[in-house]
Formats: C-alpha cells, structure tokens, sequence
C-alpha cells in the first residue's frame, strides 16, 4: 500500500469525522452518515484490499463512537466492513465500464442503502428497533442515500481530478 494513499484515506476519514460531527440529525433525530461518503470516496480513489480494510475499520470505529443509537455502536463495527467490501466489489465491476461521476453517484446511492439496511438488522438484533425495518428504510435509508449521492456528485469530480493530478491513484 503507498504512503499516498494511506494519507489520503486518513484525510477523507478525518474531514468524514468532521461532516459527521457537524451536520445536525435531519431524518427523525437521525444524522445522515457522511463518514460513510468519505470511506466511499477513499475506496474509489485507492480500491486496494489494505485501503478499504483500513478505511472501514477507522470509519466503523468513528462512527461507533459517535453514535446516539441504542445498539449503533456494534452495528457500526460490524457493518463498516461488510459494506466497504461489497462496495469495493461493485466498484471493480463498475471500472471495467467506466467510472464517471453519475456512476459514482449511483453506487454511493446502492453502498448507502446496503449499508443502512445492514446497520439496521445489527441493530435490531443488539438492541430492538421502536418500529419496522421497512418503515426505518423507508424513512431514514433511502433519503439518506439520496443525500449521500448528492453529496459525492460534487465532491467526486473534485476529489478525482486532485486525485490524478497528484498521481495518488493506486
């Protein structure tokens, strides 16, 4: 694994931490997850196996720490991962195509809602759910996906460019 992207990953980590941190809870008390855009975007730039494993262990261990959810913080270390991985799988079947921005976008939507989908059946498990998995997805995950997609609509572009630019492309 290049130092490069290392330090790449942990920056999009860091800056994932303070969206997190900062974006006040917009769905029914629920944050959406931007730490999990920049995990996204850091998989996309440096899509090695060591990089995603390293960006969804800090990413499951952030966002286990700040969550406010009964429960979220197992769910938080066990779906990282799992959804780091499944996403990195679709992103390799998406480059023998091509990736471009709406690409981009359409796979953070899908990563987003494997991931809220996941967290929310851990979840439901450690801790019990006031409501229906359906009804959560329905009301929390999928206007969070849209959001994540928007979010990476603009910073992908970007992100890719300084990427190349900077010759951090694994």
């Amino acid at each position: 694994m290049k130092t490069k992207s290392l330090a790449l990953t942990s920056v999009l980590i860091a800056l994932g931490y303070v969206f997190h941190t900062v974006v006040p809870p917009l769905f029914f008390g629920m944050k959406p997850d931007l730490l999990l855009v920049m995990m996204f975007l850091a998989i996309m730039l440096a899509p090695t196996k060591q990089n995603v494993l390293i960006a969804s262990m800090a990413a499951g261990v952030i966002s286990a720490l700040t969550t406010g959810m009964a429960g979220g913080q197992i769910a938080n270390i066990v779906e990282k991962p799992i959804t780091a991985f499944i996403f990195l799988g679709m992103f390799l079947l998406a480059r023998k195509v091509k990736v471009n921005t709406y690409s981009a976008v359409l796979l953070t939507v899908i990563g987003t809602i494997v991931s809220g989908t996941l967290f929310l059946l851990v979840a439901m498990m450690v801790a019990g759910l006031p409501g229906s998995l359906f009804s959560f997805i329905g009301m929390i995950v999928l206007p969070t996906s849209i959001i994540s997609g928007l979010i990476m609509f603009f910073i992908y572009p970007v992100a890719n460019r300084f990427s190349k630019r900077s010759n951090l492309t694994a």
